[in-house]
């Protein structure tokens, strides 16, 4: 990338009113802001797909999650992927399998790049199966862009922070099990990750309350070898958690009921 076209790129990160969380600061956080991704997201603010971007809202370890606005001041996240800090190994247990994914590369950039398809395209498996998630806007390089789930620039809590305070713990752990349950029957999918903190908790704590599965790249399908194993996992974790809230959660019968065996 020339000079100019990075001169270019960082006039683009002002109007997005970045300026004010700083353009030097982001190029220090090379493992996030590397010159390619900044050229992406000049063409995306280019195609009005984004049209400011705000602050960080979640560090991971792969990725760091961003708001930003969309089209008609629409509420954003958006998902960078790091590129040199990965934790590729992990990324290729979960793609190896997934016959979406047979002939990826194996480099880091490729594994980046299809893990962030493949975030995206679970996602709008689960949505179309009926799982509240984020919508899926759009996935390029190592970027996500999807629907934002909070209030004032402030992301909707996990439930980790939040559990212990809802009204009703049992209807909660209800709907997540009916999530579960779509994602498996419907979507033909695992979540392959999911616990208390990769749940967010919509609506407050009261009646309104309802959970959002995020975080779903390592997402498998069904012919994953792994399959059955991470789905066990997850219902381990799921009843594990809701047991310390005194919920009554068998992992057998909720596992028997997520396969539709009774």
């Amino acid at each position: 990338m020339t000079d100019k076209l990075l001169r270019k790129i960082e006039e683009e990160i002002s109007r997005l009113h970045m300026k004010e969380h700083g353009v030097e600061e982001l190029k220090v956080e090379e493992d996030v802001f590397d010159k390619p991704t900044l050229e992406t997201l000049y063409k995306l603010a280019n195609r009005g797909v984004i049209t400011a971007m705000g602050g960080s809202i979640s560090t991971g370890k792969e990725a760091n999650v961003f708001y930003a606005l969309g089209e008609d001041k629409r509420e954003l996240a958006i998902k960078i992927y790091r590129i040199t800090t990965s934790n590729f190994k992990a990324m290729s247990d979960y793609l190896i399998g997934d016959p979406r994914f047979a002939n990826i590369k194996q480099s880091k950039k490729s594994i980046v790049f299809e893990w962030t398809k493949k975030e995206f395209k679970n996602l709008v498996r689960a949505r179309d199966a009926g799982v509240r998630v984020p919508e899926p806007i759009l996935s390029e390089r190592n970027i996500l862009i999807m629907e934002f789930i909070g209030e004032h620039e402030q992301h909707a809590p996990r439930l980790k922070d939040v559990g212990r305070d809802l009204e009703d713990a049992a209807s909660f752990f209800e709907v997540v099990i009916d999530y579960t349950t779509k994602l498996y029957q419907n979507a033909s999918l695992v979540h392959a990750d999911l616990s208390e903190f990769n749940i967010l908790v919509e609506g407050g704590s009261g009646d309104e309350a309802r959970p959002v599965f995020i975080d779903i790249g390592q997402g498998v399908t069904l012919d994953h070898p792994n399959a059955e194993e991470f789905l066990s996992r997850d219902i381990h974790n799921i009843c594990r958690y809701f047991s310390k809230l005194g919920i009554d959660a068998s992992e057998e019968d909720v596992l028997a009921s997520v396969k539709g065996l009774v």
